[in-house]
């Protein structure tokens, strides 16, 4: 049911912005190049986002010392996971689904700058 996405009319709005820094950019750089390239685009378009959000990772009660961070949380309600690789793997839609668990979000978008063509994939927990 497409009416009933969670969060669409946002991850819309993201993935629009990262089409456009595929289309400006192409595939070849580095995750970090996209990442500060999707900063222009969100200040441009007026997306409330932050960078770099550490979350702690909880291990039966007791707080591991170390911690991910997540590439961009949007809206403080969507994590949004940059690669630049060749191609998207099962194993890092996993990881994405393990950063929800950990920030308690509800929806991933996991973004692939490093094909022809931009490869994106929502992930809801």
């Amino acid at each position: 049911m497409i009416n009933n996405l969670i969060y669409k009319e946002d991850a819309y709005k993201i993935i629009g912005c990262c089409m456009e820094v595929h289309n400006e950019l192409g595939k070849g750089f580095q995750e970090i190049v996209y990442a500060d390239a999707l900063e222009i685009e969100f200040k441009n378009n007026n997306i409330e986002y932050s960078r770099e959000k550490k979350f702690s990772i909880n291990y039966k009660g007791v707080i591991l010392p170390h911690y991910y961070k997540a590439d961009f949380i949007i809206f403080d309600k969507i994590i949004l996971e940059l690669k630049a690789i060749s191609n998207l793997t099962n194993s890092h839609s996993k990881q994405t689904l393990n950063y929800l668990a950990s920030s308690k979000l509800k929806l991933g978008i996991l973004v692939n700058f490093g094909e022809d063509s931009l490869k994106y994939k929502r992930i809801v927990l």
